[in-house]
């Protein structure tokens, strides 16, 4: 029973974060309809009676119910505080309540006249023992609800700026009520390695304004960790924001509705957001978010345009920010000027192979002949989890033999959902830039970059140029100083571009590089 009943609670789905109880004619209209303001705009979801239950003479089932619902509780003690038998009865429901979190706050009265029950709360105290007198019951479990929540941890006002204040009860509260915003982070192979090294970057105790650049692959897993670390850390911001797949909504929509959501998600959807053109939006931007700390990520950029219009300039942004940019050109990171790049690493075999497992099997463990399948599987991803992913999904609840003929078809033909990302890269690239990319594909994997770039330097071509631009690019790397590589899905897919240009008649293709298929011309003599 014990164990079902901890279970349930750690499960349990909250209808608030927040319950305030106040004293409205003390607070309503001043500090407590600002505090309501700034927690809703931290993302929190804070119930507030006088706004949603019309008031009684006795606590009504709904607000009971909302108190229930709810995760914490702030308690807004007042000097009035005590003169309400409503409140008190309603502080008393929150102690009752054993999962609930208190943050007592006192508004201009001192701690110890509510935990003693001292000056204006011992009037209000001598009031009830008389009105009260036949269930005196009553009155002693008002104290006692008060003495408990007062000796809990505090924030005192304490003569100081109410907008301070109120920023200081908001951070905490967002600290302390832990949110896992991304519930299946535990679920993310090999996340905690890349997040360890994605920290040093983003270097949180750190005061200046930082921007970090994630680069990789198509299908490395750059959204994966931005997103991760956003829904780890944005809760220590003041505002925040994720602008995801930014090439394609500035493609489509424009990169004013970009500036739009950006300012939207930090200042929590405000209808004065106003915006015509870029620039009104770049304007807009710096003049609202300069003193703010703010959390940005930007995912998947492809053009500086992108960048200038959106988080052009450190400065644009309040003392403490972050900023992340995911993209797959390492150089446009980099003249765009960031702190730093981390580059995605794939994943290592034990990684790629529980990551497998989890998307084929789901629960369960494969069996023997299963697993040595997987493995093989594995080896063909070569540690890029899209296509693990993909290739696991795909491979769920099918027979041996379908496994077995799956592996010798994707060594022929690799699935259409792993090539269309990998290829996005490739679209992306110039002419000339293509045609390197294709011919280290189909003839110079693993060969000297220096025997390469003379044979293309007689060709014509500016090797220099654009063998640096496919590296940026995360489409190829370079081995020990000097031999060019790349993913194997990566070569798979440049030959496949290779193979399309004429599918029936290897004569007719750019490139020749099997032997089947040279005999084939020379013999058959299909060549242009």
């Amino acid at each position: 029973m014990q164990m079902a009943s901890s279970s349930t609670s750690s499960s349990r789905r909250w209808k608030y974060d927040v319950f305030l109880s106040f004293r409205g004619e003390d607070t309503r209209k001043n500090f407590i309809d600002h505090l309501y303001t700034a927690l809703n705009q931290k993302g929190l979801r804070v119930f507030r009676d006088d706004k949603e239950v019309e008031r009684g003479k006795l606590i009504s089932p709904e607000l009971l119910r909302a108190i229930e619902e709810s995760r914490s509780a702030v308690v807004v003690f007042s000097r009035n505080y005590a003169s309400s038998t409503w409140c008190l009865d309603e502080l008393v429901q929150i102690v009752h309540c054993k999962n609930i979190k208190f943050f007592p706050v006192f508004y201009n009265v001192d701690p110890s006249m509510v935990r003693k029950q001292t000056g204006e709360f011992q009037e209000a105290f001598v009031k009830y023992e008389e009105t009260f007198r036949e269930d005196i019951g009553k009155v002693r479990n008002w104290r006692n609800a008060l003495t408990k929540v007062a000796n809990h941890s505090r924030f005192d006002l304490n003569d100081g700026y109410e907008s301070q204040f109120i920023q200081k009860i908001v951070k905490e509260i967002s600290c302390k009520l832990c949110f896992p915003k991304y519930t299946s982070v535990e679920n993310l192979v090999g996340i905690d390695s890349q997040l360890e090294k994605l920290k040093k970057f983003i270097s949180l105790e750190s005061h200046d304004v930082r921007m970090i650049g994630i680069c990789g692959m198509g299908g490395i897993g750059k959204t994966t960790i931005a997103r991760v670390a956003y829904d780890l850390f944005s809760s220590e911001f003041e505002g925040s924001s994720f602008l995801a797949n930014v090439i394609e909504i500035s493609e489509k929509e424009g990169l004013v509705s970009l500036q739009k959501m950006l300012l939207s998600q930090i200042l929590m959807g405000k209808d004065d957001i106003n915006i015509y053109n870029v620039f009104d939006g770049i304007s807009m931007i710096r003049s609202r978010l300069s003193s703010k700390k703010v959390f940005i990520v930007i995912d998947d950029v492809n053009d500086e345009k992108q960048l200038k219009k959106l988080v052009d300039k450190h400065d644009w942004f309040g003392m403490g920010s972050r900023i992340i940019i995911t993209s797959r050109n390492k150089r446009l990171l980099i003249s765009h000027g960031v702190d730093g790049v981390y580059e995605v690493e794939k994943l290592n075999d034990d990684e790629a192979l529980q990551l497998f497992i989890s998307k084929a099997f789901k629960e369960h463990q494969p069996s023997e002949s299963f697993r040595e399948l997987s493995k093989c599987v594995v080896k063909y991803a070569s540690g890029l989890p899209l296509a693990l992913e993909v290739l696991g999904s795909f491979l769920c609840g099918r027979a041996v033999h379908i496994w077995n003929d799956a592996l010798q078809r994707l060594k022929r033909d690799c699935k259409k959902e792993i090539l269309d990302v990998l290829q996005i890269s490739f679209d992306g690239l110039e002419e000339s830039e293509k045609k390197i990319f294709l011919d280290i594909a189909c003839f110079f994997k693993g060969e000297n970059r220096y025997y390469m770039t003379k044979i293309l330097e007689s060709c014509d071509f500016s090797p220099y140029v654009g063998i640096d631009v496919l590296i940026d690019k995360s489409l190829i790397i370079i081995l020990d100083g000097y031999r060019l590589w790349m993913h194997d899905l990566l070569q798979q897919m440049g030959q496949q571009i290779v193979k399309r240009e004429c599918p029936g008649e290897p004569g007719k293709r750019s490139r020749l590089w099997m032997e089947a298929d040279i005999c084939h011309v020379l013999t058959e003599n299909t060549s242009n």
